[in-house]
């Protein structure tokens, strides 16, 4: 009974997932700006009026990661920062695997990714 107990939470513990974020920022401005909720923070694809450039976010995660999870992470980034809006988002792969020998073979097989996205906030 306890070797059966073991051999499934190990089977447990070898086959779940877990994932891994890491958020990094540059603030780019001497401006203070109080920090927001992440609710507050908008997506903005074109921008239409005045703002001011206050930070970079950039979120290295695995490439399978549903979309929403890393705008929510910028999002929440972006409020700490006091940032209305993120906007400019782009996606990269990154690390080793771009340099696997057998790249041709592997295609677009990237494990890690950066989702980078500018802090922008509006003047009040």
């Amino acid at each position: 009974m306890i070797k059966t107990l073991v051999i499934v939470l190990c089977t447990v513990l070898l086959t779940s997932s877990c994932s891994l974020y890491r958020v990094n920022f540059e603030e780019v401005t001497d401006n203070y700006y109080v920090p927001k909720s992440p609710e507050n923070v908008q997506v903005v694809e074109q921008l239409t009026q005045p703002h001011e450039i206050i930070g970079y976010i950039t979120v290295n995660t695995e490439r399978n990661q549903e979309m929403e999870d890393i705008l929510y992470r910028m999002k929440t980034e972006a409020a700490r920062l006091g940032g209305d809006a993120i906007t400019n988002i782009q996606s990269n792969a990154t690390g080793s695997w771009k340099k696997f020998p057998a790249q041709k073979f592997i295609g677009n097989a990237y494990v890690r990714a950066n989702y980078s996205a500018t802090v922008i906030a509006f003047p009040e």
